[in-house]
Parts: C-alpha cells; structure tokens; sequence
C-alpha cells in the first residue's frame, strides 16, 4: 500500500467535502441535530398524567387520600367527577388517562380495618401512561392506608404487624434516578455516529454514477488505497463529533459520566472504522446514489434501533435476531457507550466488544475490496 496514493484520495475527498456545504453540514452537524430531535422525541420518562377522582365517599377521609395519591409531579388531578357518565365522557375524549372511584363507606371500612372500596379505571387507548398512574396511585394507596391502620392499631393499644418472610430492598446502581434519558442517550450514539458511514455509500455511489470513478482506478492507485482514502476524512470529522457529542449529553442533557474519556474516545476510533467500513460496503454493491441511501436506511439506520439493544435487550430477542445483531457495529458500541457513560468499567471489561468491532471492520474492508473492482462495470 503507497501512503501516497492513500493521501492524495484523502486530499481530494476531504476537499470534496469542504466545498459542498451540504456535504459539510451532514458529515458535522447532522449528529449533533439528529441527537437532540432523538432525545427529546424518545425520552419516556411519564411525568403529570391527568386524573379524575370520583370520590363517592365525600368525607374527610376520602379527601386526605385523595390529596394524598395526586401530590407530586408525577399525576395532575384533572379535576373531581360527579357521577360515572362523567368520568366515561372524560376518558372518551382523552382529557384524562385513568380515573379513581372511591367507593361509599371508604372511610368506614378503613376505621373498622376491614376491605377498602377502591377502583381504578385506565384509558387501554395508552397503556404506558395509564399503567404508570395505576402503580404510583397504588403504591401512595397503599402507603396511606398502611398509615392509617397503624394510627388505629396504635389508639387501640396494639402494634401493626407487618412482619414479612422477605425483607426487600431495591436499590438502583448505575443510573440511580431511573432517568429513561441516561440510558437513551448513551444508546443513541451508535446511532448519530453512524450517519457519516451513509455518505461514505453515497460519495462512492455518486462517483460510480457520475463515471469519475472509473477516472480514479485508471491511475495506479489499488483498491485498499482508494477505499481507505475516501474513508479517512470522514473518520476525522467522526472523531470530532466523537468529542463533542459526549460532550453535549453531559452538559445540555445532564447524562453521568463514570469512565475514562480516553478509552471510550479510542474505541470509539474503532466503531468508526467499522461502521465506515460498513458504508463503503454499501457504496461498492450500489450503482445510484438513490440505491445506496435506500440500503444505507435499511442497513444501518433503522437496524440501529431495533437491533443494537437501544430499546429492546439483546438477550430477550429470538436466536437469529441475535445473531444478526452481531453483525451490527452499534450493538457492540452500544455495550461500550452505556458501559463507559453507567457503569464506568474500563477496558479489561470492554475488550470483548472492541475486539468485534476491530474484526467487523477489517471484514467489511476486505469484501468491499474484493468486489469493488468486480462490480465496477
């Protein structure tokens, strides 16, 4: 391989991309632009799910539950119902996404430590946010109740017994506050990170299109050459994206960051290398720049989200969903991007994973040379 063949076609690319605004744009901006639409689209921390209450109760113990189950930020009350056609009329037009009915004699089944009367109606039309006013209206209910029991059993001389076999504790390591957004962010990486591989595929289908490539490979540059030259500049501008895309998500969206910037900056020269690879794969089996962006989508675009574990875990998927998954650079950056942003291991965890990006990439730079010149006519 001649290093100077390899930086003439670095040179030549890279001025391609500093002349052409839009190429500029894309290859600079378009991460950065494509993580803050993601994140804040994404992000599905449930926050101010509108309630009615129809307390048919009406005494002040039925009101002390009921400010007790909406306090917070995470459920509104929508407002008090009088009569269950009203809370139907509400859940039908979507102005609330669950309703509470408190039963007559609410409070005189609690003080004679008997059943409480208590339902809950969620609109099916959104589960997610129906089932999360069921369990934190159920976990405050069931607190004040408890509360209350053991008010009653004190004023009678006697103790609650709560005792329990198991003595359950949760704690949440890693991502303490269970933010969906320390673990979306990191995630989406792979994702933003990936788009300079989708130009990498156009740039070499433009040429092949517009008949300049045939120009380069008449002159004594070898395929590696001409493939790794077109791949460097867009490996650069990654690197800088690299820096400050981190950078953003600690900053602007407030994500922890517990490992070593130096190791995830070095493998994530890797996973660029990979998925750049990727992309010349692509731009070698396409003859037009409408072909290559419609494999680009289908290959690394959309698998990105559905098969590098950002929303679905890997483990949970079926064995050949699995097994394609592998063959997916940002499922394996993934594990590195949420290991080094989370957890903070280092690489004598991540090695494994980097180790498959490294393989991931010389394979796909070695088929697309293979057939590069085979598929040139």
């Amino acid at each position: 391989m001649s290093f100077r063949h390899f930086w003439a076609v670095t040179k030549k690319e890279a001025t391609h991309i500093l002349r052409d605004p839009y190429t500029l744009f894309l290859v600079t901006l378009s991460p950065t632009v494509l993580l803050l639409l993601m994140a804040y689209a994404l992000s599905v921390d449930i926050k101010h799910v509108p309630v009615v209450v129809l307390d048919q109760d009406r005494t002040q113990l039925s009101q002390s539950f009921i400010q007790e189950i909406t306090s917070g930020e995470d459920v509104d009350l929508y407002g008090m119902a009088s009569s269950m056609d009203e809370v139907e009329n509400l859940l039908q037009r979507g102005k609330v996404k669950a309703a509470v009915i408190i039963g007559p004699g609410f409070a005189d089944e609690l003080n004679r430590l008997t059943s409480v009367p208590l339902q809950m109606i969620i609109d099916g039309t959104e589960p997610e946010s129906g089932g999360f006013a069921v369990d934190h209206i159920g976990l405050r209910a069931e607190a004040y109740i408890l509360g209350v029991l053991e008010k009653r059993y004190q004023e009678m001389g006697q103790e609650l017994d709560l005792s329990s076999p198991i003595d359950l504790r949760v704690r949440a390591w890693f991502n303490p506050s269970l933010k969906t957004r320390n673990d979306l962010i990191p995630g989406l990486l792979s994702i933003v990170l990936g788009l300079p591989a989708m130009l990498v595929a156009l740039t070499i289908a433009h040429e092949r299109e517009h008949g300049t490539l045939e120009q380069l490979l008449a002159t004594p540059i070898q395929r590696v050459e001409l493939l790794l030259g077109k791949m460097f500049p867009y490996l650069v501008v990654g690197m800088l994206n690299v820096i400050f895309i981190p950078i953003l998500a600690i900053m602007w969206f407030k994500v922890p960051f517990h490992g070593s910037f130096v190791i995830f900056f070095l493998l994530s020269v890797i996973f660029m290398f990979a998925i750049l690879s990727m992309g010349i794969v692509i731009g070698v089996f396409m003859r037009t720049q409408s072909a290559a962006l419609a494999l680009s989508f289908l290959l690394i675009f959309f698998p990105g989200f559905f098969l590098t574990g950002i929303f679905f875990p890997v483990v949970s998927m079926p064995e050949i969903m699995r097994m394609e998954s592998l063959g997916m650079p940002g499922t394996h950056y993934g594990f590195i991007t949420r290991g080094v942003f989370l957890s903070g291991v280092g690489f004598e965890t991540l090695w494994p994973y980097a180790v498959m990006l490294v393989g991931l990439g010389f394979g796909f730079t070695a088929l697309a040379s293979l057939f590069f010149r085979k598929r040139i006519g």
